[in-house]
């Protein structure tokens, strides 16, 4: 009931400072999101935990076993053509107001877990395992936890890998790759370094050659 107040209250104030046709443009979208929302709530009724939530066009939440499990706090936030999948007896949980953005990946087979506040940038790709490619015994999955902390930021193409645990209001720097432990209250970045390695022989050197050739 606390959530339909607030979104009732948040809809007038934006009637009253932009207008009753702009606000609907604005929250078209969003409406149709948290459509969305309610038919992924109603598909996996046994699988999804789930408060209001909006999930735009495109985006999509896949279960592939009867043991997974997936639970949204209220307001979380999911924009176009992300896509969450939870395979074997994986557990996501995605708290209040967590905001994903565009083109990410979210895939989960164990535990990954993200903190109330915590903002997702663009092309973000989230894994709590890896492929064992040494497995001789037909096990083909490592299987690790991604744990993100409460008001994290996450830049754009980040890749965050299994046994990650990322701690409170932390900020990882877009196009890093992340595996370990983030302190919270710190700046995560791969250190980043131009390196230019010549693969054809400059024009100078060949013509070089073509006048000794000559001279000879």
């Amino acid at each position: 009931m606390y959530a339909f107040r607030k979104i009732i209250r948040t809809l007038l104030k934006q009637i009253r400072s932009r207008g009753l046709i702009s606000t609907i443009a604005m929250n078209r979208s969003q409406l149709f999101g948290g459509l969305r929302g309610l038919i992924y709530k109603l598909l996996y009724f046994r699988n999804i935990n789930a408060s209001i939530f909006t999930i735009q066009a495109n985006s999509t939440i896949e279960m592939f076993n009867k043991q997974a499990r997936m639970k949204i706090g209220s307001f979380v936030f999911i924009r176009k053509n992300a896509s969450i999948r939870i395979d074997f007896d994986g557990q996501l949980t995605l708290g209040e107001k967590v905001f994903i953005n565009d083109n990410c990946n979210i895939n989960c087979v164990n535990k990954i877990t993200i903190g109330k506040g915590s903002k997702i940038a663009p092309n973000v790709c989230i894994n709590d395992h890896d492929h064992n490619y040494k497995s001789e015994d037909g096990e083909h999955l490592l299987k690790g936890e991604v744990i993100i902390g409460c008001n994290v930021w996450i830049g754009s193409n980040v890749v965050i890998l299994r046994d990650t645990f990322i701690g409170d209001n932390a900020v990882i720097a877009a196009g890093s790759v992340v595996k370990g432990i983030v302190p919270a209250d710190t700046l995560f970045l791969n250190k980043r370094e131009n390196k230019y390695v010549g693969f054809k022989e400059p024009k100078s050197s060949i013509n070089n050659l073509f006048q000794v050739k000559e001279s000879i």
